[in-house]
């Protein structure tokens, strides 16, 4: 059930204040980040119950477990604490403080940036590690195009992991809502890989973070389009999405990738390796795969286009719903 304009208000609240402050660094040595106690949690859980690859029906159980008690704590206590904050006159400000912190939008950008950065500074081995925080790629042997084609690529997959997603399901259920996305998907990130260790036990995160992000996904899609009006590629960019989109290994990571390619008139996707393994994946889009530092700067230009499409969006609602805050 749609929360209504209350949450449009806190969440378009929530992007503005993480857009302009992020999440300070002070308070992240002082207490953690919410992300960080999850993951806190996740690894407990996987300490007691995956027995990286011995058993891999007894982890497939494990994780599953251990995820739905973790959404279920997760989501009972954003629940009490939404409720308690709703009875509270200046309660929305608390709101907007938990809320902000469970988007991305600004460390997403910043860590793009960095990236970009150092390539113009022609500091090869620094834009190596920059991009090493934002991808799960080996990273140690990638040359400049490749890094800024991982670049824009993460930039455009995260937008909707990182920022579109956390709005959704926060403006469809509330703080618990974006509480309990940011838990699957933090479980995703730590035990969603194709390997020994994870093939059992990380299979319920993998498929529940596909899951909920089946629609931001294609949603992230369709506001890059609209997104790339500002170049006038706006018709390219839905043309190489719904042409491309579905060719990815990801069901939901095609979406953003595609209209981001084809809004640069570029080729993303391609052959990667990770930790263990090499993907053979198909190309997005049209032109050359070649990516330079410039690059980066168009996708960045075209993303903080694309929050602005989203904060549009939520204030549209709000206003629409005639409730202030």
């Amino acid at each position: 059930m749609l929360v209504g304009a209350h949450t449009a208000w806190v969440l378009l609240g929530a992007l503005v204040l993480e857009g302009m402050v992020g999440y300070p660094d002070a308070v992240w040595r002082r207490i953690g980040h919410p992300v960080s106690w999850m993951g806190r949690f996740l690894d407990r859980g996987e300490a007691w119950f995956n027995s990286r690859g011995g058993k891999t029906g007894r982890d497939f159980l494990g994780g599953t477990l251990w995820l739905v008690l973790g959404a279920a704590i997760v989501g009972g206590a954003m629940w009490l604490v939404g409720d308690a904050l709703r009875q509270m006159p200046y309660g929305w400000i608390v709101e907007i403080v938990i809320m902000a912190t469970l988007i991305a939008g600004r460390s997403l950008y910043t860590h793009v940036r960095d990236v970009q950065t150092a390539l113009a500074g022609m500091s090869i081995e620094a834009a190596r590690l920059k991009v090493s925080l934002i991808v799960g790629r080996n990273t140690d042997a990638l040359e400049e195009t490749a890094i800024a084609r991982a670049a824009v690529e993460s930039l455009a997959e995260n937008a909707s992991d990182g920022v579109i997603a956390p709005l959704f399901w926060g403006l469809i259920a509330g703080l618990p809502g974006i509480a309990v996305y940011k838990l699957v998907n933090t479980a995703d990130s730590m035990w969603g890989h194709r390997n020994d260790r994870y093939e059992g036990f990380g299979k319920s995160a993998a498929r529940l973070d596909d899951l909920l992000n089946l629609i931001p996904a294609r949603v992230t899609g369709v506001l890059f389009c609209a997104a790339a009006a500002a170049t006038g590629q706006t018709g390219a960019a839905f043309q190489v999405m719904t042409r491309d989109a579905s060719k990815h290994l990801s069901p939901n990571a095609g979406w953003p990738e595609a209209a981001m390619a084809g809004a640069l008139g570029r080729r993303l996707g391609g052959p990667r390796a990770y930790q263990g393994y090499i993907t053979n994946g198909v190309w997005l889009g049209d032109g050359s795969e070649d990516f330079s530092a410039g690059d980066i700067g168009q996708g960045l230009r075209l993303y903080l286009v694309m929050l602005g499409l989203a904060a549009a969006f939520l204030l549209a609602i709000g206003l629409i719903g005639g409730q202030s805050i």
